[in-house]
């Protein structure tokens, strides 16, 4: 998962990105996508078999748990207009009510000379992209970093997207393949939502998991980070005050600028092989400089090339980016960024991509 900043020897590595169609906040689901017919095994499921093996009697438990897809919700695009749709409807309802309550009470007084046009002119801004290459640390302790710094007219262009355009659980696909599903010009792996069955997970304005377990990550409707915990709260309050997508694995790096004390020793989960993330490993992070300004910052780790970082140095070197809120996602091989249809980083130092569950990206 991660690996150490500081000392950093900036390369000037710069990729622009051409600005992209943006959504419309209006209507925050995405259209439809085609259905994938190939997933990508990740390298947990391989695992898991071995496990199972070991485990004899706990075998079936071991498949079901780590290797057998169990699909929740099968059409994620469908499942999300629909909501969006009904959405809308209860708002149109609501709007109709107050209008019938106040001619109900109030004669309309208006004129040619005092009456207001509505119409909407105003466009919308494409998202701003620009990805740059780092070095922190030196000698064995080097470690490459990717920057995606992105800069948005409205939080509803970071989108979220499921593997198979499906929800649940071990469902996986690599990112690039997800990405071009969608039509991403960036895009980043997620928090690996599949690999568990706990956490609030909401994409895209719509909610999908409430069972509250770990630090989160809200990304508002103003287009600010917030880290929170999930067992304060519920979905349906995180949506009502405007959570538009909501990230569950962490820790938080970066809170109200400082980084976070004692992440070197979190355990974000307690499940079988999973229970650790320390030491220097490739790792995900996404930050906030100010509103609707961001940064996806993912590390190169475990190869010859790049050791990776510490999460205390992933805290360190994302506050040197500027980040006042940060948070970890899912790491290791995971560990992904993706550019134009091309993969910019070099996971684990083999060049090809592991198998996740979501991805984070601009259109």
């Amino acid at each position: 998962m991660s690996h150490q900043p500081h000392d950093e020897t900036p390369d000037p590595t710069r990729t622009t990105l051409p600005s992209t169609a943006s959504a419309d906040p209006a209507e925050p689901a995405a259209p439809p996508r085609p259905r994938r017919r190939r997933r990508a095994r990740r390298g947990i499921a391989v695992g898991a078999l071995v496990l199972a093996t070991a485990l004899g009697g706990g075998t079936a438990w071991a498949l079901d748990r780590f290797v057998i897809e169990h699909v929740e919700i099968a059409d994620v695009s469908a499942y999300e207009q629909e909501r969006a749709t009904s959405t809308a409807a209860a708002s149109s309802e609501e709007a109709a009510d107050a209008t019938s309550a106040t001619d109900g009470s109030t004669e309309a007084t208006t004129s040619d000379d005092t009456a207001t046009d509505t119409t909407d002119t105003s466009t919308e801004a494409d998202p701003q992209i620009t990805v740059t290459s780092g070095t922190v640390g030196t000698g064995d302790d080097a470690a490459t970093y990717y920057v995606a710094d992105v800069v948005l007219s409205d939080i509803t262009q970071l989108r979220a997207a499921f593997a198979d355009d499906a929800f649940g659980e071990n469902i996986i696909e690599i990112p690039s393949v997800i990405a071009e599903q969608v039509g991403a010009g960036l895009a980043i792996n997620g928090d690996y939502y599949g690999f568990r069955d706990t956490g609030i997970v909401i994409r895209n304005g719509v909610v999908y998991r409430d069972v509250g377990a770990r630090e989160g990550l809200a990304i508002n409707a103003d287009g600010t980070l917030e880290l929170y915990d999930e067992t304060t709260t519920t979905a349906d309050e995180l949506v009502a005050d405007g959570v538009w997508q909501t990230l569950s694995f962490g820790p938080g790096l970066v809170d109200d600028g400082e980084v976070v004390a004692g992440i070197d020793d979190v355990e974000i989960d307690t499940n079988v092989g999973n229970h650790s993330i320390q030491g220097d490993q490739p790792r995900t992070a996404i930050g906030m400089i100010s509103a609707d300004h961001l940064i996806f910052v993912v590390v190169d780790g475990r190869s010859d090339e790049s050791a990776g970082v510490t999460m205390t140095e992933l805290a360190q070197l994302v506050q040197d980016l500027g980040a006042t809120e940060a948070y970890n996602l899912d790491g290791g091989g995971s560990s992904t960024m993706i550019a134009g249809g091309t993969l910019v980083n070099d996971p684990l130092g083999k060049g090809t991509e592991r198998g996740t569950s979501d991805i984070l990206y601009i259109g």
